[in-house]
């Protein structure tokens, strides 16, 4: 089922959807080193920065696709609905699937128009790109992994993201398949994973109110904040490989616990770690606790399919 919500009337600037369908076709023909048109209806990139923006737009596209793909091979009874918030500060383009194995896996496209608080930039091109999944079985925890792009007008650029796991009942082992995938993607690129392993264990010093934030695996990594890497040609091949990198290692954690028995102490467990994530994004997430991201996005695209309290 697809639904669009418009939260203001219908003015001359194109939708965000029209504006992503036509770059992405207008990509297919017209090579990357070519590339210098406007972005979301703001003219301002260079050929290079229009490569980087189209190759962005290609490869969320192909995660949307790979893991939505992925957990209906997991899950045959996998239904997806779409919904559309269009604002005059952002537009959100949300996808969600619900089944009895994958008990829910939602995306969040995100691009901001104009800034709303002084966390963020103006951006002459922009998109945030989440997947949460929440599985049925309590064996596996719950996958929070977000992958952002900027240019701003000044020039400057950034790229990163985050890959969390919020633990529940997970197994040690499994955890440590995680970590060491991501690992793995840190000494090929030379990246030292520490300082971003860290920023993820303990937490974001944006939080809204630190006593709700996300208890977190310390097996993913944080790279926003400060001082994050700026868009170029191995920052986006690290970025990328990681964010892809991650969410497959979860995806066959899933697949191989999917059928194993488990206990009430387990479904306890994934109970309060649903709980925390829910009360993260009320009070604490930076974003979604202090509004800049509505409730309404928020909640469909990434809280929990079931929260007790």
């Amino acid at each position: 089922m697809s639904q669009t919500t418009r939260a203001k009337p219908f003015n001359l600037r194109l939708s965000s959807t029209i504006i992503f369908m036509a770059l992405l076709t207008w990509m297919a023909v017209v090579p990357f080193a070519a590339q210098s048109a406007p972005n979301d209806g703001v003219e301002g990139l260079t050929e290079e920065q229009a490569a980087f923006a189209g190759r962005a737009l290609d490869f969320m596209s192909e995660m949307d696709a790979q893991y939505f793909g992925r957990a209906r091979e997991i899950d045959d009874g996998l239904t997806v609905e779409t919904k559309d918030f269009n604002y005059d500060f952002a537009d959100y383009l949300l996808k969600v699937g619900r089944g009895p194995i994958v008990e829910k896996i939602g995306r969040m496209t995100g691009i901001v128009l104009k800034p709303t608080s002084d966390i963020q930039r103006q951006t002459v091109f922009g998109r945030y790109f989440g997947i949460d999944i929440h599985a049925k079985t309590p064996l596996v925890g719950l996958l929070h992994a977000a992958f952002l792009i900027q240019y701003y007008p000044d020039g400057s650029s950034a790229i990163g993201g985050t890959l969390n796991i919020v633990p529940g009942a997970a197994r040690k082992e499994d955890l440590n398949y995680i970590k060491e995938a991501l690992d793995g993607v840190f000494a090929k690129h030379g990246v030292d994973g520490a300082p971003h392993r860290k920023r993820v264990c303990e937490g974001t010093e944006m939080a809204v109110d630190h006593r709700y934030r996300r208890r977190l695996a310390c097996v993913g990594g944080s790279f926003f904040g400060r001082n994050m890497m700026a868009v170029n040609e191995e920052n986006f091949l690290f970025m990328t490989e990681a964010y892809d990198t991650f969410i497959d290692a979860y995806m066959t954690v899933l697949e191989k616990r999917k059928d194993e028995p488990y206990t009430d102490e387990d479904v306890v467990a994934q109970d309060a770690m649903r709980l925390n994530w829910f009360e993260d994004q009320m009070f604490a997430d930076p974003y979604a606790a202090s509004g800049i991201t509505p409730y309404e996005v928020w909640s469909f695209s990434f809280s929990p399919p079931v929260v007790k309290f």
